[in-house]
């Protein structure tokens, strides 16, 4: 080797000394003994399992459909002479709508009324022969064949009057149908006409349409396999029903009343049908809606739906105990409101971790974030 490439060695030889002999107090084993590692501390939000009554509750699409629904026609080919309510506005039974042009009726009721005047004159005059005939005969003064043919003028004009009286009553029905009243309460539909259009009886087209607001129906579908489970709660009359419309952030209330009597054979779906108050007209007729059935109340342990992880075995949480957290197996019985229903593997008042699992594996030690005012919450 030549003289300068000793030379290179050496420098590199003392260079690696020096280093280690001040690199020596810092990593000597000692002191890489006395300070350990800190284990790794994961920040996590976490909720309480709580115990308490949760409803038993059933969902589906419901319709919105009134209880009674009237479509007003004409009963008379005439023309109408003034609609008398606001388009869509509420109206009561009995309330005046439509008046038609009864003018000709009118005046048919004066002649017949004449008629029967007539009758009734005659029937008087051709009683009162009939008394003085039967004087007359009883001092033979005049024939039988007379008196028979007096009483025949009675019958004849009492039979007038009577045909009269019929038809005036029926003429006075007709007359009635000129003023056209609402049969029932409820909210009405634009007018289709107006005064001075002609309707008959056969147009195809109503005048309005009255729907009944309060109480409304909704119908929606239930699987035939929670049939068994709505029957017991509506022998128990425990079938409640809520029903939100889209858009709107306030339920209507009511009960089931009743279930149709077959099930579809073709989609497995049973009819419900629910008496709705709807007071203050939450529920329009046609709308679909959100529908819960609520059967019964029945105590559960819950927690966050977030909470509850997938894995290959199922379902399971991470469970906080003396700041560690360990995973837990649970069933899943139901969720509603984003709330889990626990049926096996929490028993209620453990800390569970809603926030942060993507970070955890068995033991990991964690810290609950201390801007999590609702820890103690489930769902908040």
């Amino acid at each position: 080797m030549s003289k300068g490439k000793w030379t290179a060695a050496l420098v590199l030889v003392a260079a690696v000394g020096v280093g280690a002999y001040y690199a020596w107090p810092i990593w000597k084993p000692e002191r890489a003994a006395a300070q350990p590692v800190q284990p790794r501390v994961v920040p996590v939000d976490v909720a309480v399992a709580q115990q308490r009554d949760v409803p038993v509750r059933l969902e589906a699409l419901g319709t919105v459909t009134p209880i009674a629904s009237v479509a007003i026609k004409a009963r008379l080919e005439t023309v109408i002479t003034k609609v008398h309510f606001r388009d869509g506005a509420l109206v009561k039974a009995g309330d005046l709508l439509f008046t038609l042009d009864g003018r000709q009726i009118e005046a048919e009721i004066k002649r017949v009324e004449a008629v029967i005047a007539g009758a009734v004159a005659q029937q008087q005059q051709a009683e009162r022969d009939v008394q003085r005939y039967n004087e007359l005969l009883s001092k033979n003064a005049t024939t039988q064949v007379t008196l028979n043919n007096a009483q025949t003028a009675v019958n004849i004009a009492r039979a007038t009057a009577d045909s009269n009286r019929a038809m005036l009553e029926n003429l006075k029905v007709q007359l009635d149908y000129t003023q056209i009243r609402a049969p029932i309460s409820g909210r009405i539909s634009a007018a289709n006409v107006k005064a001075g259009n002609m309707v008959r009886p056969a147009d195809a087209t109503s005048l309005a349409v009255i729907n009944q607001m309060v109480p409304v129906y909704v119908t929606f579908g239930l699987p035939q396999r929670s049939l068994p489970e709505l029957r017991k709660a509506l022998a128990a009359s425990s079938a409640s029903v809520v029903a939100v419309a889209p858009g709107d952030d306030r339920a209507a209330k009511g009960q089931v009343s009743m279930i149709e009597n077959t099930v579809d054979p073709a989609t497995g779906m049973v009819l419900v049908r629910a008496t709705m108050e709807n007071k203050d007209e939450l529920l329009w007729p046609g709308t679909l809606v959100n529908t819960q059935v609520v059967l019964r109340n029945e105590k559960a342990v819950i927690v966050p739906s977030p909470a509850v992880q997938v894995g290959q075995n199922g379902t399971y949480v991470f469970v906080v105990k003396d700041g560690v957290a360990e995973i837990r197996p649970v069933t899943v019985d139901r969720t509603f409101d984003m709330q889990s229903v626990i049926s096996k593997g929490l028993e209620g008042g453990e800390t569970v971790v809603r926030d942060g699992q993507l970070s955890l594996v068995n033991g990991t030690r964690v810290a609950p974030r201390q801007d999590n005012p609702r820890q103690d919450k489930p769902g908040a």
